[in-house]
């Protein structure tokens, strides 16, 4: 059974480009002799072997919008010595030249063509995870039944990797995990393989189940081990405290009276009875009061922004309540807290009214105007959003050098670039009203020139060519 956009395994060496040659030693694209071709030929398809189909040209967009997506294009970019060459494998993969991507543990490999239609296999390693470290890995996602809802929601939240970590376990790669190997020659990534890593991004955004394949297991493989992970904890502790309590056969260990193993208690959690329930988090914030009335309000205080925040209070309220009893709640860590001014606009975009929002505006030192600009900066955004709104700020000269390199990267070869004009974290359009920003998460965000003043335009992206496609759009 197939996913969209997946297609029957199959072994890219066997693709065919219409009307061209296989560029291969003896006719094989891969460059092996007959003998080992026809071996490939006769194995079928590898076993956990997965393989999808040629993605589209993906001009105008990041190449991955997930946090783990970002995490391997870092990896390649934090890797590779030549910059021209990921430059060069951006365009072939955003022109759509990386064939069908084939991925199996260890490895993901695809036939990758030059605009002058010479073909290449390009290969990218990872190394596999050995027996001990799935076993710790299963571990710390058996440990976790929201860990397993999050993979099979296509999900990877950052805690399952920060427990992995702590395991011992390294999921995502890092600088130097990812090797090339490469049909032309090229001894460190190439544009051939730098497209083929920036192409698997777009597959790790779908489904992260491919980046445990590259690890050594495929999903059902995983979800098995799981689930016979999870019966054996179920049976395992209530096996063996009855073998205990009739004398320990099978196990010189377990004698009468000498209790159980911490091990063992510890283990047993899974099948004790379980704690009450705690209460459910009510439904809907409380109703605010109705002040004033037949008692007038104390000087300087506005009884319908007393009430507006009596009511934001209470919503707030609900909202913590709900996290604290949620079962994931040890693993959400606490938001920023936010300064008067950043709460201003937080409370501006729930959209108090006229009055509300004058008296939030003089209350943190901006007009009507501005503040109406935080609030959109705010939506987009939140706090690290209307920082980039309001924050003038230079980059660190290896993070400049980078950002620009990406931002130069962002138009395709043959496209009319405009002319930048750069100022700290700022990329202005000479003589035009669009503008790319830089923020400190090293995240793109689009602005436009609007009465005179710069606005934002979109939300952030982690490649600057997708917010330019917002700019060019709405140009």
């Amino acid at each position: 059974m197939t996913r969209p956009g997946e297609e029957q395994a199959m072994d890219p060496a066997q693709e065919r480009y219409p009307d061209e040659r296989d560029p291969g030693r003896d006719g094989n694209p891969d460059g092996r002799g007959p003998a080992q071709a026809r071996h490939a030929d006769d194995r079928g398809p590898a076993a956990g072997e997965r393989t999808f189909g040629a993605l589209p040209p993906a001009r105008g967009r990041a190449f991955a919008r997930s946090w783990w997506g970002q995490a391997w294009i870092k990896a390649l970019e934090d890797t590779a010595l030549d910059n021209g060459q990921l430059k060069l494998g951006r365009r072939h993969a955003r022109a759509g030249a990386v064939g069908a991507v084939s991925v199996r543990p260890g490895r993901i490999t695809a036939i990758v063509q030059d605009r002058d239609h010479t073909r290449h296999r390009s290969d990218v390693l990872l190394q596999q995870l050995g027996a001990a470290g799935w076993d710790r890995l299963l571990d710390v996602v058996a440990d976790r039944a929201g860990h397993i809802a999050a993979l099979l929601d296509r999900d990877m939240p950052p805690v399952l990797v920060e427990d992995a970590s702590a395991a011992g376990i390294e999921l995502l790669p890092g600088i130097g995990d990812l090797e090339a190997e490469c049909s032309c020659g090229a001894w460190d990534h190439c544009a051939h393989t730098a497209a083929l890593c920036y192409q698997l991004a777009r597959l790790l955004d779908q489904d992260p189940f491919v980046l445990l394949l590259l690890r050594g297991r495929g999903e059902r493989d995983l979800l098995d081990a799981l689930q016979a992970r999870s019966a054996a904890r179920a049976e395992g502790p209530a096996g063996g405290a009855g073998a205990a309590s009739r004398g320990g056969d099978g196990d010189g260990d377990k004698r009468p009276g000498s209790g159980v193993p911490a091990a063992e208690a510890y283990a047993a959690r899974d099948i004790l009875p379980s704690l009450p329930a705690a209460p459910s988090p009510v439904a809907a914030p409380g109703v605010p009061p109705v002040l004033g009335g037949a008692t007038p309000p104390a000087p300087g205080v506005e009884v319908a922004a007393l009430e507006f925040l009596i009511g934001d209070a209470a919503a707030r309220a609900r909202g913590l309540l709900a996290d604290a009893l949620s079962a994931g709640h040890p693993d959400a860590p606490l938001p920023p807290e936010l300064t008067p001014a950043q709460d201003a606009v937080r409370l501006a975009a729930a959209d108090p009214g006229e009055a509300i929002s004058a008296r939030l505006a003089a209350g943190s030192g901006r007009d009507t105007r501005a503040l109406a600009l935080a609030v959109r900066a705010w939506e987009l955004g939140g706090p690290a959003g209307l920082a980039v709104l309001e924050e003038d700020w230079t980059p660190e000269p290896e993070e400049l050098t980078r950002a620009t390199g990406r931002l130069a990267a962002a138009w395709e070869e043959g496209e009319i670039r405009p002319r930048l004009r750069a100022t700290r974290n700022r990329w202005t359009v000479i003589g035009g009203g669009a503008q790319l920003r830089y923020g400190r998460d090293g995240r793109w965000r689009p602005y436009r020139r609007e009465d005179g003043q710069w606005a934002p335009a979109g939300p952030a992206t982690d490649d600057p060519a997708g917010a330019w496609a917002v700019l060019s759009a709405e140009g």
